[in-house]
């Protein structure tokens, strides 16, 4: 950059964009000095090199921004699970506690695997499960879209919901217009119902 470019001549894209072609490279660096920008080396491996006329401070901070959008988008595509019990024998309000957690990793943008886990011979009544999957599919359809549907593996059945951006966004302007938070509170008692699964591993078969 600047007085660290030795090669002359150069290739110049002036600060507009626009292909000068090729200048000495003093000429282009004194161009861009009267200019109050830089003269940036951005391809070296091609004779004569590429240099542009830029400003390198705001280049670095957009890319910098760029950056971290692009880490934020990768984030926001995690999978992450939402467990409906250790078995078919869950409270409705506990299901209702699950939904929430669900609906807020949709907002926040992650992909959702639904599990519901069948116990002894519960197994032998699938349709209940797909019942309850049926009900969350709609439960859920405001904010995203069924990307695997239900699916038995074992005796788990499973499913993977997507966020819809065109429906979060929708849902995110609807709250904010009635005063109430992006994000569904979800209670702490999600800890609790876990470990009443575990306590509960051992009932029936």
């Amino acid at each position: 950059m600047n007085d660290r470019i030795r090669i002359t001549p150069i290739r110049l894209i002036d600060e507009n964009g626009e292909m000068v072609g090729i200048v000495e490279t003093e000429e282009a660096r004194m161009r861009a000095m009267q200019l109050g920008l830089d003269l940036v080396e951005i391809a070296a491996d091609v004779r004569p090199p590429v240099c542009k006329i830029m400003d390198f401070g705001k280049f670095k901070y957009e890319e910098s921004k760029k950056n971290k959008a692009n880490r934020q988008k990768s984030k926001g595509g995690e999978m992450k699970e939402v467990r409906l019990g250790r078995s078919m024998k869950i409270d409705p309000h506990d299901v209702a506690i699950r939904l929430a957690q669900a609906r807020r990793f949709l907002i926040e943008g992650h992909k959702v695997q639904i599990v519901q886990n069948f116990r002894g011979r519960e197994v032998a009544h699938r349709s209940r499960g797909d019942e309850r999957m049926a009900a969350i599919i709609k439960e859920l359809s405001d904010l995203g879209r069924v990307e695997m549907s239900p699916r038995m593996n074992g005796r788990r059945l499973t499913m993977i919901i997507g966020p819809d951006k065109t429906r979060v966004e929708a849902w995110k302007k609807a709250q904010k217009a009635a005063g109430k938070p992006e994000l569904p509170l979800v209670p702490d008692i999600v800890d609790e119902i876990e470990d009443d699964d575990d306590e509960d591993e051992g009932g029936e078969e």
